[in-house]
């Protein structure tokens, strides 16, 4: 017998679908939202490090002022986890998301550093059916992590997968 997982405190809980603020049809071709900021500690910076990218300039502050970077510099992965969650926490857990087929690109431009506050700015680009399941939608759109100097320090295009309005009260209407 397996334990059910138990989901997180800060995770909103839905019963349906339904239930959600963010469907496929609230995402128009330029709809613009940011969430954060998000303040980059060193902890967490030495912590993601060294369980995932333990490269020594993401490790300690000696070898990060030795590098390119001048300083302790956050991983790249680390910065795309915590724009993730700026956006968990802004709208896709009130959504009907349904996951992503993957990455267009993924672009760091600038390296976040200890002490930086990031926020995470959505652009749609676009949007269509998806002609296999009537009951889901495609947005494309553009993910930039922003600094406090205004600076883009990352820009990530992808197409993600949510859930149609109307697929999801037809459904609740018979029943399903």
């Amino acid at each position: 017998m397996s334990a059910e997982p138990t989901p997180s405190p800060s995770a909103p809980q839905h019963t349906a679908k339904t239930d959600v603020r963010w469907h496929w049809e609230d995402f128009n071709e330029g709809l613009s939202l940011t969430f954060g900021p998000k303040r980059v500690e060193r902890e967490e910076v030495i912590r993601f490090a060294t369980d995932f990218d333990p490269q020594p300039f993401h490790l300690s502050e000696e070898a990060g002022k030795a590098s390119l970077f001048g300083g302790l510099a956050a991983s790249g992965w680390h910065t795309a986890g915590m724009v993730m969650r700026l956006m968990c926490d802004g709208f896709l857990l009130d959504s009907s998301s349904l996951g992503s087929p993957g990455l267009d690109s993924l672009k760091w431009l600038k390296p976040v550093m200890v002490g930086d506050e990031i926020r995470a700015r959505m652009t749609i680009l676009g949007t269509r059916p998806m002609k296999s399941k009537a009951h889901v939608g495609l947005v494309q759109s553009r993910w930039e992590a922003i600094n406090q100097r205004d600076e883009v320090v990352m820009v990530i295009e992808s197409w993600a997968m949510f859930g149609r309005r109307e697929a999801a009260t037809e459904s609740h209407a018979a029943g399903l």
